[in-house]
């Protein structure tokens, strides 16, 4: 068997968003999508996808508003922007960018949301309504959604029917496992939710005719578990040491995911890379939910 087809969520994405930025459009000046991005303290992680964001909303031509606070602002502050945010009719999708600081009650903060501005689609109501199976009500999850798109894009090109296969998702959070293995089960295939804990980690992913790998450990999948012909979908995003120095003489490092990518891509039909799979996913789907909330208000 040769090397896997390697899935480019860049290419992917550029799809997504071109048909986000035509339906944008098409609702014209009046039903224009718009985002609010909410973000608390100078976490630069969280600066530079707050800006990603940011840019891609503008390159749909969505209104944009960015709300920064300073690190201690306080939840009672917070809580009143996100009520005035639920207020403002020209706000389709409010973003309250994660991790907050540690005296601000996340949860609280996201339950405050209103559900149909949930892009995140965090809130309990959304996670309810893709848990009955509900998907055209809710707000899906970007990471997950952007997931299955991948999963589709693969199978069309490995000419491959997901209907009834195994699939093996590794991790349980409720930002991505949880809710990408209902979206698989919506999609008829037989899912089996694996973890850290799990007993035999490496014969429920050799069964698996779809790996889904969510569970924030780097490389902790290795290549030979990989069932021959699988596809794989690696959620991971992981820096570890590289090799040498950078520019500032400080070690470099890089990127890898969840799945130890070069053994695995030696076994599976198609894999994500890491950069460049699922991470473009997540800002187009994204703008997708706040399209749709935009949309569903317009009725």
């Amino acid at each position: 068997m040769g090397e896997a087809f390697l899935i480019d969520g860049k290419a992917v994405s550029a799809r997504v968003l071109a048909d986000v930025a035509a339906a944008a459009q098409a609702l014209g000046a009046a039903g224009r999508p718009g985002l609010a991005v909410v973000l608390v303290g100078e976490d630069a992680a969280s600066q530079v996808y707050v800006g990603a964001k940011g840019k891609a909303a503008a390159a749909c031509g969505f209104h944009s508003a960015q709300h920064t606070l300073a690190a201690d602002t306080s939840e009672a502050d917070l809580l009143a922007l996100v009520r005035q945010l639920n207020a403002d009719p020209a706000i389709h999708g409010i973003l309250v960018q994660l991790p907050l600081p540690a005296h601000i009650d996340s949860v609280k903060v996201l339950e405050a949301i209103a559900p149909e501005k949930d892009v995140d689609g965090f809130h309990p109501v959304n996670a309810g309504l893709l848990a009955i199976g509900e998907t055209q009500r809710a707000l899906v999850p970007c990471t997950p959604a952007g997931s299955l798109i991948l999963l589709d894009h693969a199978a069309a090109q490995l000419g491959v029917k997901l209907d009834g296969l195994d699939a093996v998702v590794v991790g349980r959070s409720n930002i991505v496992g949880k809710p990408m293995a209902h979206l698989l089960l919506g999609r008829n295939l037989t899912v089996t939710i694996a973890h850290s804990r799990t007993r035999d980690l490496a014969a429920a992913v050799a069964r698996a005719d779809v790996v889904v790998a969510a569970v924030g450990r780097p490389e902790m999948i290795l290549g030979e578990w990989i069932k021959p012909g699988a596809i794989v979908i690696d959620v991971g995003i992981n820096r570890v040491p590289g090799e040498g120095l950078d520019k500032n003489g400080k070690p470099k490092t890089r990127l890898v995911g969840d799945v130890a990518f070069e053994a695995a891509r030696l076994r599976a039909g198609a894999i994500t890379p890491v950069p460049g799979g699922v991470g473009p996913m997540t800002i187009a789907m994204l703008m997708k939910n706040t399209l749709t909330a935009a949309q569903r208000r317009r009725g």
